[in-house]
């Protein structure tokens, strides 16, 4: 599942399953938490680095990650947060300990008080092992409690992945299409998203090049607006394999690939969604942590949900349906049989009687 996403990002907030595991299990009923650590920290199968936030990718992506392990340290010298970042020599004292000791967490070092100038102030020894791992002369050997720890890269990646050598072009032309792959149909500007691992200069220029392989396509949305878009090559056999999708309610992550470039949902299915997590409470629409609802192929809500987690017990607080959605008797049965499922996720329950 993770290979034909392309990535799963991670999130620390639980609500009620982390935006990983939920993400997983809305496409596999059966998945359950405890399926995905393995993935990192025994099998291998995954590598953890920075998309348009940290995710979890496939371990044969890895060739075409290197370009990203550039950019990211580049962006990271220039950023102005990060002027307090510790200089070679300390970063080398921080590496020598890892290669002497193995695996170790932020809580291993201290370091002096991070700065005050911002809100992502990090301490100085976490200023360094971030700047490393951004750059790829750290990576992420397992997470305990959802707790990083670092360790050397030739430690966690296979040798012939890691030396693989891939020109920066063909690592471009790698990524656009496994994007568009995965996307189906997208402009220049939801290529250039899905990844975040270039810019949108080479992948207009990527689009210029790659032209004639591709298939241009007039994309009509939700409200009746018609755009111009690039699809696979393969998108005429791709529509007519199409199936009509079982009209089960299914709960989404808030950083659900289905839903993570929020321009692309609105404009495909006239749902508005923002992340509240960071407005103050006086200044919400809706709340905290709210999930949008698919039903078929429409978004017909969104739903806050709490799971008390040594209670057992998940709680439904609120529905909001979207403009124009009848929320009659057997939408919400239908909703209610996927908060069971749901909690089941979560170790919980859910009883309807008492929502």
């Amino acid at each position: 599942m993770i290979t034909r996403l392309g990535f799963v990002q991670l999130d620390t907030v639980q609500v009620v399953s982390r935006a990983h595991h939920h993400i997983l299990w809305s496409r596999h009923p059966s998945y359950r938490e405890a399926m995905f650590d393995p993935l990192l920290a025994r099998d291998r199968a995954v590598f953890e680095h920075f998309t348009h936030d940290a995710s979890v990718l496939p371990m044969q992506f890895l060739p075409y990650w290197q370009r990203q392990f550039r950019r990211k340290a580049e962006q990271m010298g220039k950023a102005g947060w990060w002027k307090g970042l510790p200089g070679e020599e300390a970063r080398a004292e921080i590496k020598a300990r890892i290669a002497a000791e193995g695996a170790l967490s932020t809580h291993a070092f201290q370091s002096g008080p991070k700065s005050k100038d911002h809100a992502w102030a990090k301490k100085p020894h976490k200023m360094a092992l971030d700047y490393m791992w951004y750059a790829g002369e750290l990576a992420t050997c397992y997470r305990q409690n959802f707790t990083k720890y670092y360790n050397l890269p030739e430690r966690v990646f296979p040798d012939a992945l890691r030396q693989r050598q891939v020109t920066d072009g063909d690592q471009v032309d790698w990524l656009c299409r496994a994007a568009l792959d995965r996307l189906g149909f997208a402009t220049a500007g939801e290529i250039q998203k899905f990844w975040d691992a270039m810019s949108a200069a080479e992948c207009k220029a990527w689009l210029d090049a790659a032209a004639q392989d591709l298939v241009p396509v007039e994309v009509e949305g939700a409200a009746g607006q018609r755009w111009q878009a690039w699809a696979a090559p393969d998108i005429e056999a791709r529509i007519e394999a199409l199936r009509a999708p079982v009209q089960r309610m299914r709960i989404l992550n808030p950083f659900d690939p289905a839903i993570r470039d929020r321009d692309r949902l609105e404009r495909l299915f006239g749902m508005e969604y923002r992340v509240e997590m960071f407005v103050p409470a006086a200044k919400r629409r809706y709340g905290y942590y709210v999930y949008p609802l698919l039903e078929g192929t429409q978004f017909v809500g969104r739903v806050e949900v709490t799971a008390d987690r040594k209670a057992g017990q998940l709680t439904l607080r609120q529905i909001w349906p979207e403009p124009g959605v009848r929320w009659g008797r057997g939408r919400q049965a239908r909703l209610e049989a996927e908060l069971g499922r749901f909690a089941r996720l979560a170790g919980c329950r859910y009883d309807a009687a008492s929502a």
